[in-house]
């Protein structure tokens, strides 16, 4: 199993955590790397998984995938736990494999709904949710930015983050990266961020750390806001106004933690690519890097750990994770589908349970 805690393992828990693994979109290529994920012999079995979801239309893809010449091990719907969501016929007539719509957005939705409902109701200890496209749940009325805000509110969560992670297959350093600001528009970011929302989100940063990673006295790399972090007032006001006051206070109120910053954002990801990569052994990177808005962050992401990085909520009642990729329309029901992110998904889900678990 990929361990994502250096000091925790699945064994600390009392029971086997119990994952809700929901289809996500079923015209993406979600239950293709379900099925590829949950056949995988590299994939720990320390754990329950009950895929959320419809099995008539997880069959129709396991079909689909095997005509078209599959060589990776798929499970096989009939031996899996399946919570069977039950769809309106004229909805799942209007589901196509590849075509993201109304019907499959309002299908993703409602699996997300019931993994919820009981989770909240103490049935699953985590959630694992492969991906939604937003534009189909628009198309079918719901209008939420993604799953990490639906899951906020039905949980009644007013804090939360979207925290991203990896175990590079080259060194097995851990990337952890969170975002400040998420699913917004690039001109509302210096709007919307604020001293508030930046403590806030280093607050659930560090509580996770210290909690789901057994990270104490660590070392966070927070980025700048503006080209060069505004190059003293030059290239923009932000830092000088009001984020480096921010972060004098946050040093003071956390004498225990190295807070690097405002770090430039073009230059604040030369040392995690070095630790992800190896080649240079003196590179000392961060525990974690904050972000402050949405492509700052993911783009470097992506770009490292496209294949295996998870995309974790942190702050919930309960565990979430989720791949670090889309529906993938144009290539699903084609057996080519990439299941790493998932496998990861799912271990790292399985992991932070079982410490959550282990300590009540």
């Amino acid at each position: 199993m990929s361990q994502f805690n250096k000091n925790n393992d699945i064994s600390l828990s009392t029971h086997r955590p119990r994952l809700a693994l929901t289809m996500g979109d079923p015209a993406g290529i979600g239950p293709e790397v379900i099925l590829k994920a949950l056949a995988s012999p590299e994939l720990s079995k320390n754990f329950d998984v009950t895929v959320v979801g419809n099995r008539d239309l997880l069959s129709e893809i396991y079909t689909k995938v095997l005509v078209n010449g599959n060589l990776v091990p798929l499970a096989n719907p009939e031996s899996l736990s399946i919570i069977d969501v039950p769809l309106e016929e004229q909805l799942k007539s209007e589901i196509a494999i590849g075509v993201g719509n109304a019907a499959s957005g309002a299908a993703s939705f409602t699996y997300m709904e019931w993994a919820i409902a009981r989770t909240n109701s103490g049935e699953f200890d985590a959630i694992v949710t492969a991906p939604i496209a937003k534009s189909a749940w628009k198309a079918a009325g719901y209008d939420y930015p993604g799953q990490t805000e639906l899951l906020a509110e039905k949980s009644g969560t007013q804090r939360f983050g979207m925290l991203f992670v990896a175990r590079s297959p080259h060194t097995n350093w851990t990337l952890r990266c969170l975002l400040v600001t998420t699913h917004i528009p690039l001109c509302q970011v210096p709007k919307v961020l604020t001293a508030e929302l930046m403590t806030q989100k280093l607050d659930l940063l560090v509580d996770c750390l210290e909690k789901d990673f057994g990270i104490e006295n660590g070392r966070i790399a927070i980025a700048g806001l503006n080209p060069h972090s505004g190059e003293q007032g030059q290239l923009g006001t932000e830092e000088q106004n009001w984020l480096i006051p921010w972060l004098e206070q946050e040093r003071q109120k956390r004498p225990n933690w190295q807070l690097d910053g405002l770090i430039p954002p073009d230059t604040m990801w030369v040392k995690p690519g070095r630790a992800w990569y190896g080649g240079d052994d003196s590179v000392k990177a961060a525990d974690a890097y904050l972000a402050l808005y949405h492509d700052q962050g993911l783009i470097p992401v992506k770009l490292m750990a496209f294949d295996r990085a998870v995309n974790t909520t942190i702050g919930l009642p309960f565990i979430r994770t989720s791949p670090d990729h889309g529906t993938a329309f144009d290539i699903a029901g084609k057996g080519i589908a990439d299941a790493t992110s998932m496998k990861a998904a799912i271990e790292l889900a399985a992991e932070l349970a079982s410490v959550k678990l282990g300590k009540y």
